[in-house]
């Protein structure tokens, strides 16, 4: 009988696992290729696996919640149609036992550890450890401050299942430092990493605070939270302690932008077979800023400030759930307006569609937000770690205002809108912060009308 095994392929560069959330085939259904199999969801974004066979499914090798990694073997297909699955059991015992082997083996030497604690998401200076992490660590009595010192492989310093088996070996060999996982972390964490803990004074004790338990009254109906919105919960949170955030505030007046987009958009609409919104105007105009004020598009770890050479605009998007998802506009100071715009579009439309690659929402430098499109003036928004600032850009009005001419002033209507610009007030200063979100109203204040699409 010839099998096809379905592995779980590469979702980015910094993804290594994955969550079996739902699978959309039962064993003994037909398969078509490149027809939709399992749904997945890692740390970044839900995805829809093709099959990459035709065949009749056999055997489910993860069920609904485990988490595989990438590369693993997630199902069995069978090109014949026929089904047996007593020997695709046995030739999947040995793969079964060896990637068992080295949980075995190193969990004998730490049997001794004295209890098993819970293990946030993200440590005291912001590293993300995934689900398979975090199990690992709490079945082996691995405290967060330890997991917090272990020197990661992955991608940005992440710690991977290879890097915990590693340190759990290690550990076991050297009896002496087995008391070190009962003591109190910052010291361990302080020497074996001191640049990743630079930050644990100042977020440590937040991160410790216990969340209020709050009992429902009669009457009161019980939503739990889905998978997307427990990230998106943990991200703000974990923003909020990391950066100490700063709101500056400033009105532009988009009337040129408005009586401009009214002219073209028919056009532009019959020749690119999409609308022009306001947009990606505006991330033109803050693409523009970025690259006279460079200290915006940075990131910080611990005390060393990362100057990005490339501006990777994020745009936060509304999903039909009621979730958030930011999917990247890379390069975008390399794109003209039409390529902006073609961008802005794109993503939306496969962030609405549940069809966003992980890629397509990784290596952001700069956040911007439209509150305006629920009606909203201004927001004071979360920054998305590990950037520094973000653009909330409010609703366009027609407001009276003082219009300055050499025969006199006069009260006209013109359209207006603010800008709020949050930022990490460790590195960006007011005075910085300020004057960036002042050019962005600039760049938009002084569009010509006349520009050409």
């Amino acid at each position: 009988m010839a099998e096809i095994e379905i592995r779980l392929p590469k979702m980015g560069e910094s993804v290594t696992e994955a969550t079996i959330t739902n699978w959309l085939k039962n064993v003994g259904d037909s398969v078509a290729m490149d027809e939709p199999l399992v749904e997945v969801a890692t740390d970044k974004v839900d995805n829809e696996l093709p099959s990459e066979g035709a065949g009749v499914l056999i055997k489910i090798l993860f069920e609904k919640d485990q988490v595989a990694q990438v590369g693993d073997v997630i199902a069995i297909l069978s090109t014949d149609g026929s089904s047996s699955a007593a020997p695709a059991a046995k030739e999947e015992a040995p793969v079964v036992a060896a990637s068992a082997a080295p949980a075995a083996a190193v969990s004998a030497p730490v049997s001794t550890s004295t209890e098993t604690t819970s293990i946030p998401k993200n440590g005291t200076s912001g590293k993300f450890f995934s689900p398979l992490v975090r199990n690992i660590a709490e079945k082996e009595g691995i405290s967060a401050g330890e997991l917090e010192a272990i020197s990661g492989t992955g991608q940005d310093g992440r710690v991977t299942k290879k890097d915990v088996i590693s340190y759990l070996e290690n550990r076991g060999s050297a009896p002496v430092a087995a008391p070190a996982p009962t003591t109190v972390a910052t010291p361990v964490a302080a020497a074996a990493a001191p640049a990743p803990m630079v930050n644990a004074p100042s977020t440590a004790a937040f991160m410790n605070v216990k969340e209020p338990i709050v009992l429902p009254n009669p009457g009161d109906e019980i939503i739990e939270m889905d998978r997307m919105r427990k990230l998106i919960a943990d991200h703000m949170v974990m923003s909020v302690h990391v950066s100490p955030h700063v709101t500056s505030y400033v009105e532009a007046d988009v009337t040129n932008i408005v009586k401009w987009r009214e002219k073209v958009k028919n056009t532009f609409k019959q020749r690119e077979g999409q609308n022009i919104t306001y947009t990606p105007i505006l991330i033109e105009a803050i693409v523009k800023a970025i690259k006279d004020f460079p200290m915006i598009n940075v990131s910080v770890s611990g005390t060393t400030i990362i100057k990005r050479k490339d501006i990777n605009i994020g745009m936060a998007t509304a999903l039909p759930s009621g979730n958030l998802i930011v999917p990247v506009i890379k390069n975008a100071d390399q794109l003209n307006l039409v390529g902006i715009t073609k961008a802005v579009n794109g993503l939306a439309d496969s962030a609405r569609n549940n069809k966003l690659k992980p890629e397509d929402i990784q290596g952001g430098t700069y956040t911007v937000t439209n509150v305006g499109s629920f009606g909203n003036v201004m927001g004071t928004p979360i920054i998305n770690q590990p950037q520094v600032a973000i653009l909330a850009l409010g609703a366009i009005r027609k407001v009276p205002a003082v219009i300055e001419t050499p025969e006199g002033d006069f009260i006209g209507i013109r359209h207006k809108m603010f800008l709020s610009h949050s930022y990490d007030h460790r590195v960006v200063d007011g005075a910085l912060g300020g004057q960036f979100v002042r050019r962005v109203a600039d760049y938009l204040e002084s569009f010509d009308i006349n520009t050409p699409i």
